[in-house]
């Protein structure tokens, strides 16, 4: 069996006495587009959170590619090839499409205290080869044509685009996106899955929360489902369909070990 590109090894977190992930032990699989999926509350985006960075976990662990990266900051995993997206995306409203994609790469000769002083070549060379690769990647999520708009006044689904295209500039190896359909039109969503099958036809791997089982059903697989903070089930879209304790969860059941 090949190394699994993202794992986890009896992870948990407790918020008082809530414990909201509680011992998840689980294999991500090397260029899949893995759905995750769980009732309200099941723990999937406390997940999300551990994996990345924003959540250090009262316990167990997390491996990026092999490496233990426990506790790692977002930034650090970002720079290690793991990229995630939220939910509620929330942009830099006032700044320009293509300046929100402009800021992702981390480590900018301009960012720093006397960069623009001691390093000014270096970094308008910078600015210019990080300004190139941004209209690329807005041109490859469909969005240049509103690269100078400001991104506080593009529709929702929109900027669930621009965050996937903000992720892209560190050519993540693993993407997590959180519910990436969620309020989108018809459309976009369309797009978006585009988008997502052909990096994951390049090779990028994608863990995606997702409550339309629709979705999952013709998008994702293999299926993880969470309740209660804990796995309670791992196979095909087609086996979690039929999996009476995945049903007796969304019916809000009691969950047995």
């Amino acid at each position: 069996m090949a190394e699994p590109i993202l794992a986890t090894r009896d992870l948990s977190i407790s918020f008082g006495a809530l414990k909201a992930v509680d011992d998840v032990t689980l294999e991500i699989e090397r260029g899949a587009i893995t759905g995750l999926i769980g009732p309200n509350g099941a723990g999937k985006s406390t997940l999300f959170n551990l994996l990345t960075g924003t959540l250090r976990p009262d316990s167990g662990a997390v491996r990026l590619q092999g490496r233990d990266v426990t506790g790692h900051a977002p930034d650090k995993l970002f720079a290690q090839g793991l990229g995630r997206t939220f939910q509620i995306p929330k942009p830099f409203a006032r700044m320009s499409v293509l300046e929100n994609v402009m800021l992702a790469p981390l480590d900018q000769v301009g960012e720093r205290i006397a960069g623009p002083f001691l390093s000014r070549k270096r970094m308008r060379a910078q600015e210019r080869a990080i300004r190139d690769k941004a209209l690329e990647v807005l041109d490859f999520v469909t969005l240049s044509a509103l690269a100078d708009h400001p991104a506080g006044q593009i529709s929702g689904g929109q900027m669930k685009l621009l965050e996937l295209a903000r992720i892209l500039m560190g050519d993540p190896e693993v993407i997590l996106l959180d519910e990436p359909a969620a309020g989108v039109n018809p459309v976009l969503t369309q797009t978006l899955i585009g988008k997502i099958k052909e990096l994951n036809r390049s090779g990028t791997t994608f863990v995606i929360i997702e409550h339309d089982m629709d979705f999952v059903m013709h998008h994702c697989a293999p299926v993880i489902a969470l309740a209660e903070g804990r796995v309670i089930f791992q196979g095909s879209p087609e086996e979690a369909l039929a999996n009476p304790t995945l049903l007796d969860a969304y019916l809000g059941a009691q969950v047995d070990g």
